[in-house]
C-alpha cells in the first residue's frame, strides 16, 4: 500500500486571531472614533451658528430695502406721482408664448 501523499504546510498556513477583534474591542480606536465625532458635532455647529448669521442679516436687509421702498414711494406721492400699478399680461400686450419643443431631449434655451 502506498504512503499517502503529505501535505506541506508553511508560515502562511498558520492561523492567526488577526483580523478577528471587533473595532470597538480596542479601546483607543473607540475613543478615536469618539474624538473624531466630537470634532465633527463642533464644526456643524460652528456651520449652523454662522447660517444663522447670515440669515440675519439677510433679514435686516430685508427690512432696509421696504423701509427706503417706503420712503421713496412717500417721496413720489408728496411730488404728485401716482402710486405705480402692477400691469397684467394684457396691459403690455400680448403675452410672448413659448414655441413648442422639437424634441424631448434635455433642455434648450432659445433666445
Amino acid at each position: 500500500m502506498p504512503a499517502p501523499k503529505r501535505v506541506l504546510r508553511g508560515v502562511q498556513n498558520i492561523r492567526t486571531m488577526s483580523g478577528r477583534v471587533d473595532a470597538n474591542a480596542i479601546t483607543y480606536k473607540a475613543y478615536m472614533k469618539l474624538s473624531v465625532l466630537e470634532m465633527e458635532k463642533y464644526r456643524r455647529g460652528k456651520e449652523k451658528t454662522s447660517a444663522l448669521e447670515k440669515l440675519k442679516l439677510i433679514d435686516e436687509r430685508f427690512q432696509e430695502i421696504e423701509i427706503e421702498k417706503q420712503q421713496t414711494l412717500e417721496q413720489l406721492a408728496a411730488q404728485g406721482i401716482p402710486r405705480p400699478h402692477p400691469r397684467s399680461a394684457v396691459a403690455r400686450g400680448s403675452a410672448p408664448s413659448s414655441a413648442p419643443r422639437a424634441s424631448t431631449g434635455p433642455f434648450k434655451i432659445r433666445y
